[in-house]
């Protein structure tokens, strides 16, 4: 197990509860608003993901928190210290970067060595926390290769190395897969989450992919226009968004209308039925149009279009579509009510 994180100044990480916090914090490249009033915080030993499109200011978050930008207001707190006008090197956390960053003519032991060797701690210390820190990422075996040598999953697997091996309170991970094709891409999640399970320090992913935050994540944050649209557990935010940019972001999304003044009702595709039937008694429904038959394997997606040019999306089974869907063809939506959630209505 690697060794317990340590601040540059010799106090001992993870005394307090939350690993990282941001108080109001906000950002301005010129007239461009790259955050707005953030405030956020991040527990001890917690996998937590910024979540948004190109341009909300996640990775705009992670470079403040990494302090390579500085805030033109608010408050930077890592373990409880505000450390918001410290450099990078005085912070307890580490940065994996999108492109890994290895030196190419470095071996893998030689390139998970430079932190140590840096900080010019013992060789007998280095040998023990490279060593640890290759059996975490499971590389041992191939210390003595060169990055070129190496898969993009392996060299993923050596630029976590070299970040785990200074013991950060906190690992910071800017678009870690995006580079990786989708099985590997696959595969280095689960390899990410065992990894922060067996290390058991704090992770924080900034991703726009959806899938990737919602299978690592304790907790995610979906960003917004360089504000933060909502928190919480992934279930939370899939199932109870407030806004329709959350519900939308998260996966597929049927916006009905809902009673008058109330706004916009969610009802998932998996929620939906198809049916030759109208509602049975406590179900609601409408008439819709089948505009297309989507098959995806174990499940097959169909769009459809109601009254008002309403479009609606529908996931299940094949065995448990009516046998006369067609394009063109007419069907019955239904529902229960329980499954769909009230939106908030936006802000003007």
């Amino acid at each position: 197990m690697l060794s317990e994180p340590v601040l540059q100044d010799g106090g001992v990480g993870g005394a307090g509860p939350d690993v990282i916090a941001l108080h109001n914090v906000s950002r301005r490249y010129g007239e461009l608003v790259a955050l707005e009033g953030l405030s956020l915080s991040i527990a001890a030993g917690e996998f937590f993901s910024l979540l948004g499109p190109s341009g909300c200011g996640k990775t705009t978050t992670l470079r403040l928190i990494a302090g390579f930008d500085r805030p033109q207001a608010g408050r930077i707190l890592l373990q409880g210290r505000d450390l918001t006008e410290a450099p990078p090197h005085r912070r307890p956390v580490n940065l994996v970067f999108q492109n890994y960053a290895l030196f190419p003519h470095l071996s893998v032991w030689d390139n998970v060595a430079f932190g140590p060797r840096s900080q010019r701690l013992p060789e007998p210390e280095i040998r023990r926390r490279v060593g640890e820190s290759l059996e975490v990422v499971r590389l041992s075996e191939l210390a003595r290769r060169r990055p070129h040598q190496l898969s993009g999953g392996q060299q993923q697997r050596v630029a976590l190395a070299r970040a785990l091996v200074n013991a950060p309170a906190a690992l910071l991970l800017d678009e870690p897969l995006a580079a990786l094709d989708p099985d590997l891409r696959r595969t280095m999640r689960s390899e990410l989450k065992r990894i922060q399970r067996e290390v058991g320090i704090t992770f924080l992913l900034v991703t726009h992919d959806r899938e990737e935050a919602l299978s690592l994540s304790d907790r995610l944050a979906v960003m917004h226009g360089g504000r933060l649209e909502q928190v919480g557990t992934p279930r939370q935010l899939y199932d109870q968004p407030r806004s329709a940019v959350v519900a939308t972001f998260l996966g597929a999304a049927n916006l009905l209308p809902a009673a008058a003044g109330e706004g916009l009702r969610l009802l998932r595709p998996e929620r939906l039925r198809l049916s030759a039937a109208p509602p049975g008694q406590g179900e609601r429904g409408l008439r819709a149009r089948v505009r297309e038959l989507v098959f995806q394997g174990a499940t097959v997606e169909v769009r459809l279009c109601a009254a008002d040019d309403l479009p609606l999306i529908a996931i299940d089974t094949s065995a448990a579509l009516p046998d006369n869907l067609r394009i063109g063809e007419e069907c019955w939506c239904r529902w229960n009510p329980a499954d769909s959630h009230l939106l908030e209505a936006p802000q003007s």
